[in-house]
C-alpha cells in the first residue's frame, strides 16, 4: 500500500538508513577539547657559571629577562587555539660552559620537561652542537651568541634554525678590511682561540685581509686554558704589524689588552672580540679602550627604535651589561618568535618555523627577515664598532656609521 506517495518497503528501508545514521552519529567520536594550558614553557641551556658566564650574563641574558617581563607585564602571548593570552614561564640549566652537558641538557628539556619552546645556548660551539638536536626534534631554534660561518652551508638541511647574529663572513670581515685597506693598512698578525669561533674568524680574515693588500704576518692559536699571553703578545710585538686581532673570548681579550699595554705593543688597529662591544670593556680599560675596534650591530642614535631599546635595556643598570653586537639582535629574534606565534594562532612548531622563513617582520631593526636561515644583511645596522671619546660608535659600514674610524689609533695611556 502507498502511504503519503511511499510504498511499505520504502518507508521501512528510509527508517533503516535513517535509524543507521542515528547509530552512527551516536558512536561517531566527538572531537577532543585542547587540553587547558596557563602558560608557554621556554627551556634554555645557558653558561650561568663557567668562562662563558661573562658572555651569556651580558649579552642574551638582559635582553630575554627584560622581553619576558614586558610581555608577561602585558598578559602574554595571544594564542588563538587557546582564545587566550599565555604569559612566559622559563626552565634555565647551567651548562657550566660546557659543550657536551649543554647538548645533555637540551635533550632533557625536549624530552623530559617537553618544553613547549627552546631558546638558544650561547656560543659558536654550542649553537653548532644545538643546531641539530633542535632540529632533529622539530623545535625552532632563533639563536643568539654565536656565528654560523661553518653552518651556514648546512642550514637548507636544518629547517627549523634562524641565526640572528652577525658574524665573520656575514658580514663584519669583509667590511673590517675594507676599512683598514681604505686608512692605509698593509700587514696584519691574527691570534685566535683555538676553538670554533676563533677557527672561524681567523680564517675569513685570512681570506679577505689579502683580497685587499693586507699581508697576515703572523697567525697564533690560543688554547682555550691558556692562562699566559705574553709570549704571543711579545711575538706580535716583534713582527710590528699595523692590525693585531684577537678574534677569542673575554677570557682572552681582557689580558691580551692588558698585556699590550704593558709591553707597549700599539698597532694602528687593535680589533678583538667578542669582548670589545661590551661596556664591561670600556669600564674595565677607562681612557685606555680609545680607538679599539671590535663589532657591532647599532648605536641608539641611529634611529628612535635603537634608542628605545637602549633605554629599556640599559636605564638604571651597569654599564657592564651593555652590548652594542648582539642586544638589537636577540631582541629581533625574540619579537619574530613573538609576532610568528601570533600569526600562527597556535604552538605548532611547524607552522610557526614556516612563517619565520616566509614572512617579513616588524622589529627594532625595522622591517625584518630572514634568508636561508639567515638574519638578512639588510637588516644589519652596523658591522665594525670602535670606542671613540667613551662611547661605542658604528664605523662600518659607512651608510650606517655613527663615526668615522680612528687610524691609527692613540697610543695607551702612561702609568
Amino acid at each position: 500500500m502507498a502511504a503519503g506517495g511511499w510504498t511499505r518497503r520504502e518507508f521501512l528501508r528510509g527508517m533503516v538508513v535513517t535509524g543507521a545514521g542515528l547509530a552512527l552519529g551516536a558512536c561517531a567520536p566527538k572531537a577532543t577539547p585542547k587540553p587547558a594550558k596557563d602558560k608557554i614553557v621556554v627551556g634554555m641551556s645557558r653558561p650561568l657559571s663557567g668562562p662563558l658566564a661573562v658572555v651569556g650574563d651580558s649579552a642574551f641574558r638582559p635582553v630575554y629577562e627584560t622581553f619576558v617581563k614586558e610581555v608577561n607585564d602585558a598578559g602574554g602571548i595571544h594564542v588563538e587555539e587557546y582564545g587566550k593570552k599565555l604569559p612566559i614561564e622559563l626552565l634555565v640549566y647551567d651548562d657550566k660552559s660546557d659543550v657536551g652537558t649543554m647538548t645533555r641538557l637540551t635533550e632533557k628539556l625536549i624530552l623530559e620537561d617537553k618544553v613547549d619552546f627552546l631558546w638558544p645556548a650561547c656560543g659558536t660551539s654550542f649553537i653548532f652542537a644545538q643546531a641539530p638536536l633542535a632540529n632533529k626534534y622539530g623545535y625552532v631554534l632563533i639563536t643568539a651568541e654565536g656565528g654560523a660561518t661553518t653552518i651556514k652551508d648546512m642550514l637548507p638541511s636544518l629547517p627549523y634554525v634562524f641565526v640572528t647574529l652577525s658574524f665573520s663572513d656575514w658580514y663584519q670581515l669583509p667590511v673590517l678590511a675594507q676599512l683598514l685597506s681604505k686608512k692605509g693598512a698593509k700587514t696584519a698578525y691574527i691570534a685566535y682561540i683555538a676553538d670554533l669561533h676563533g677557527i672561524e674568524y681567523s680564517g675569513v680574515a685570512g681570506i679577505e685581509f689579502p683580497k685587499v693588500g693586507i699581508e697576515i704576518i703572523g697567525l697564533k692559536s690560543i688554547p682555550p686554558d691558556m692562562k699566559d699571553l705574553s709570549p704571543i703578545i711579545r711575538e706580535a710585538k716583534a713582527a710590528n704589524p699595523d692590525v693585531f686581532c684577537c678574534f677569542a673570548y673575554p677570557d682572552q681579550v681582557m689580558p691580551a689588552t692588558a698585556l699590550s699595554m704593558e709591553l707597549d705593543f700599539n698597532p694602528k688597529a687593535w680589533v678583538g672580540g667578542p669582548c670589545v662591544n661590551f661596556g664591561f670593556y670600556q669600564t674595565t680599560f677607562g681612557p685606555a679602550a680609545e680607538g679599539v675596534i671590535g663589532f657591532t650591530s647599532f648605536n641608539p642614535k641611529q634611529s628612535d627604535a635603537a634608542r628605545a631599546l637602549a633605554e629599556k635595556l640599559y636605564t638604571g643598570k651597569p654599564k657592564e651589561i651593555q652590548d652594542y653586537w648582539g642586544h638589537p639582535l636577540y631582541w629581533a629574534g625574540l619579537e619574530v618568535w613573538k609576532q610568528a606565534i601570533e600569526k600562527a594562532g597556535s604552538l605548532d612548531q611547524a607552522k610557526i618555523r614556516d612563517i619565520i622563513a616566509t614572512e617579513r617582520f616588524q622589529t627594532v631593526l625595522g622591517e625584518t627577515w630572514f634568508e636561508g636561515g639567515l638574519l638578512s644583511k639588510d637588516c644589519h645596522t652596523g658591522e665594525i664598532g670602535q670606542w671613540i671619546k667613551g662611547e661605542y660608535e658604528v664605523i662600518g659600514p659607512e651608510k650606517w656609521a655613527t663615526a668615522e674610524m680612528v687610524y691609527p689609533k692613540p697610543p695607551w695611556p702612561k702609568g
